[in-house]
């Protein structure tokens, strides 16, 4: 029997902090948001300056990653007018993210959430999340 590796609440809280240590050290307040496999949301951590309009990009970024298991940058990639995923944006009630910043987390093979960021540009945004999934590798010493 295989068993898959869940997403626990301690794994979301090192993502956080490892989310939160790279923000400072860049200068850039961030709203970070950790969704377990389905995507629905585990932990959120906002920065004192993080944009309060990012609150809700935070967490989709989140979602988008863990549901399609995919960067949401690769989507902004595919997904502009007549592109293959063109309107790809406005499915599930609009949640689906296509702006860099939401990055899927795998251990060992299997989806187990993802993680999202805002508030920076999209290159800050990925490289905040990044450090996150990099503390939980570490952590876990994948």
């Amino acid at each position: 029997m295989i068993t898959v590796p869940k997403l626990t609440l301690e794994d979301a809280k090192i993502i956080l902090e490892g989310s939160e240590k790279k923000a400072k050290e860049i200068g850039v307040d961030m709203d970070i948001a950790v969704a377990d496999d389905g995507g629905n949301l585990l932990a959120f951590y906002r920065m004192d300056k993080a944009r309060i309009t990012s609150i809700d990009v935070a967490i989709n970024k989140a979602f988008t990653a863990a549901g399609a298991r995919k960067a949401t940058h690769e989507y902004a990639e595919i997904a502009g007018p007549g592109k293959p995923a063109f309107g790809i944006h406005v499915s599930n009630q609009g949640r689906f993210m296509i702006l860099g910043g939401g990055l899927p987390i795998f251990v060992n093979g299997y989806i187990v959430g993802g993680v999202g960021c805002s508030s920076g540009t999209v290159d800050e945004d990925r490289i905040v999340a990044q450090a996150g999934i990099d503390a939980l590798m570490a952590h876990l010493k994948l």
